[in-house]
């Protein structure tokens, strides 16, 4: 199993307009579209352990992606 980032974007219930990512990583065995379509019990969790909080979309990718070398 490889480590896979899933990224959230997550918005303020009492104000929809103030959002941020959220990076949950965990080991996943598949490719960044399996781990989108496995991801809702993930979001679930961290929504439900965050309840001021609404997802709003999320992606995978593999950590720092987006790291400059």
């Amino acid at each position: 199993m490889n480590p896979i980032d899933l990224v959230v974007t997550v918005c303020v219930v009492l104000s929809p307009a103030t959002c941020e990512e959220q990076h949950l990583v965990f080991s996943f065995g598949g490719s960044p579209a399996q781990c989108s379509m496995a991801a809702p019990p993930y979001i679930a969790q961290w929504i439900g352990e965050h309840p001021k909080w609404q997802a709003v979309r999320w992606r995978c990718e593999y950590p720092h992606t987006h790291d400059k070398a």
